[in-house]
């Protein structure tokens, strides 16, 4: 890969420098906040080499890069005036839901200090080991200084998050630093040990712990980003200096004493002793569903929401369940790729899936994700079953993690050790293998490489299945709709958008008129006629649903003028809609039309742009000389 050229190529397609309010990255990822996400070029972008794919998060722009995103980023940085600060006084153009908010200002303000965190948590957990074999004593000096280079981070948190949550607010980070140590310095600490009443200007003040904790501090630097901003409003050129931070802490340090610290902390201990309880009584079913679905909440990047109760977990309790199942999820994504590797006949395809599993072992598991076992699909639903299965006994056995490591793999070993290590390392073997076995089970269509000759059914596809000869030459669909084409990567819904029914296009309707585009047969009027399934003559099989989530209205709005089962024309009209009455009842009408055996065919490639009328042609259909069809 050539990194500066990457570099600016993303830049380019996300709409350019003027586009980008900031950018950081974490361990695979970079996150922009764009001013308009709907200036990014998300097709265009999933083109350039090194990105293997693109995300939206709440209102972040995400592109996955895997391994090489520092890189990446030191190239955009270093070829541009932006850096993850930049332009934060500016105001984003996308309208944020208060769940999208709150996320975005999570990862905002974890993904600066992960590498700190992840530093001291594996020093920790070297510390750990020596004591257990007995290389170090409890009592020797060198074991106490290595617990307190991996302590120093925890202990300390609230400042290092103090720092990063201000430049994600905007305020002055040196300030938030100062608000941090006010409430872990060592004389409020003694004063709340020795107990008894503390007030603060006849105010009483709250006895709480607020060294490794989260919350408090979060919400009390969101509170003096609004302080530091009005006394500056109101404060003369000459004195804001000296008055700005003087008023702001004078103002902040009392109120988190007094109030916020409280409640957070107090808001904290549920939180943890929730989801204690939650895998306590409920172990078995929770870790399973979290070690399942934990791949699923990676692709959205809102595993940086769990992030703050993890670390939380492992304050209060001094351990947490939400890491192992990280790790599980890791694990199974790595036998997926691994069994692809093992039965691709593709050389470079099966390099590229066993380097990707080796890489997800260790933690980083992007790669495989969206690089493998997604784009075959079957292999990425082996993987959360493996993940799982992983759960299973994790929950049987209560694994828990005692320190946060950074990596869900092989270097963050050191998270389990305690009285359940055997059953952790057991639980990833058991991942990884169910993940493969499944990946077997399955099957999956191989990537075949270009130039090479397919002899044999087991060279064309991975699965049990007969190649015939067809002598079917290419089939172009045409348009059942007048409007606007848009990319897939634009519909809501991610199962059209990720192309998990099939590739095609899709189609902002500006009439209520849905056509036949081909000439064939209709498999499937949708009882809610909201959505029609066609076959071609040529065995083209095409879904058109007419808006997203219009299944609900249980067809209000809609007409059909065919049955299920009839002879169609191409240009024969199929549905009728009423568009504005839809889209008053809060509905969007963008209309995905896929072709669902998408896997028969070299390519299917949308014709169109822009403005498109009925009756012209949509979207072509690449038919190799053999097509295959999966033996059921």
């Amino acid at each position: 890969m050539n990194h500066r050229k990457t570099a600016e190529e993303i830049l380019q397609l996300v709409g350019g420098e003027s586009n980008v309010q900031s950018v950081i990255h974490c361990m695979t990822r970079l996150r922009f906040n764009l001013y308009d996400n709907s200036k990014a070029d998300r097709q265009a972008l999933e083109q350039v080499d090194g990105v293997l794919g693109t995300n939206i998060s709440g209102s972040q722009f995400q592109l996955i890069i895997g391994n090489e995103v520092p890189k990446v980023y030191k190239e955009i940085t270093a070829n541009s005036g932006l850096s993850e600060s930049s332009n934060t006084e500016g105001e984003s153009k996308e309208k944020k839901n208060v769940i999208s908010s709150i996320f975005d200002v999570i990862s905002g303000v974890f993904t600066p200090i992960l590498p700190a965190i992840a530093g001291a948590g594996m020093i920790k957990g070297v510390a750990a080991l020596l004591l257990t074999f007995g290389w170090l004593q409890e009592t020797s000096q060198t074991y106490q200084i290595l617990t307190v280079i991996g302590d120093g981070a925890f202990y300390f948190l609230p400042i290092l998050l103090a720092v990063s949550a201000a430049r994600k607010f905007g305020s002055n980070p040196y300030v938030a630093a100062a608000i941090g140590a006010s409430i872990l310095h060592p004389t409020l600490t003694a004063m709340f040990s020795e107990g008894g009443d503390i007030s603060f200007a006849g105010l009483p003040v709250t006895i709480a712990t607020y060294s490794s904790t989260v919350i408090p501090i979060l919400l009390a630097i969101w509170i003096a980003s609004y302080v530091e901003k009005w006394v500056d409003r109101i404060t003369h050129a000459s004195l804001k200096l000296i008055l700005v931070p003087t008023l702001t802490l004078l103002v902040v340090v009392p109120v988190t004493l007094i109030a916020v610290g409280p409640l957070g902390a107090i808001g904290g201990n549920y939180l943890s002793t929730g989801t204690d309880f939650l895998f306590q009584n409920a172990g078995i079913i929770a870790m399973i569903l979290l070690a399942g679905t934990f791949s699923l909440i990676i692709i959205t990047g809102m595993h940086y929401a769990l992030v703050p109760i993890m670390l939380n977990n492992i304050a209060v309790n001094g351990y947490d369940y939400m890491i192992p199942a990280m790790f599980l999820a890791n694990f199974g994504q790595a036998g997926a790729a691994f069994a692809v590797a093992m039965r691709s006949k593709n050389k470079k395809f099966k390099s590229l899936s066993f380097t990707t599993s080796l890489t997800a072992i260790m933690g980083v598991t992007e790669p495989a994700m969206y690089g493998v076992n997604m784009r075959l699909k079957k292999p990425f639903i082996a993987a959360l079953i493996g993940a799982a299965a992983g759960g299973v006994l994790y929950a049987l056995t209560d694994v828990k993690a005692y320190i946060v490591s950074g990596m869900a793999g092989l270097p963050g070993i050191p998270t389990f050790f305690g009285p359940e290590f055997i059953f952790a390392m057991l639980g990833l073997v058991l991942a990884f293998v169910a993940g493969a076995m499944m990946t077997w089970v399955l099957g999956f269509e191989d990537v075949v490489a270009p130039g090479e000759e397919t002899t044999t059914a087991e060279q064309n596809t991975i699965e049990n299945e007969e190649a015939t000869v067809t002598d079917k030459t290419s089939e172009v669909l045409a348009s059942p709709l007048t409007g606007e084409v848009r990319p897939l990567a634009e519909v809501s819904d991610p199962t059209f958008a990720q192309e998990i029914m099939g590739k095609g296009t899709a189609i902002f309707p500006t009439a209520g008129e849905v056509v036949s585009p081909i000439d064939g047969e209709v498999v499937t009027v949708f009882a809610t006629k909201h959505a029609i399934g066609l076959k071609s003559s040529n065995g083209a099989e095409v879904l058109i649903h007419v808006g997203i989530d219009t299944v609900k209205l249980n067809g209000e709005h809609f007409t059909a003028h065919i049955e299920s089962g009839a002879k169609v024309q191409k240009g024969q009209k199929l549905l009728s809609f009423e568009k504005e009455a839809i889209q008053a009842a809060g509905y969007d009408l963008i209309t995905p039309v896929i072709v669902t055996n998408t896997a028969e065919y070299e390519d299917v490639t949308a014709l169109a742009e822009g403005t498109v009328h009925t009756g012209e042609a949509l979207i072509d259909l690449a038919v190799p000389h053999a097509t295959s069809k999966e033996a059921s």
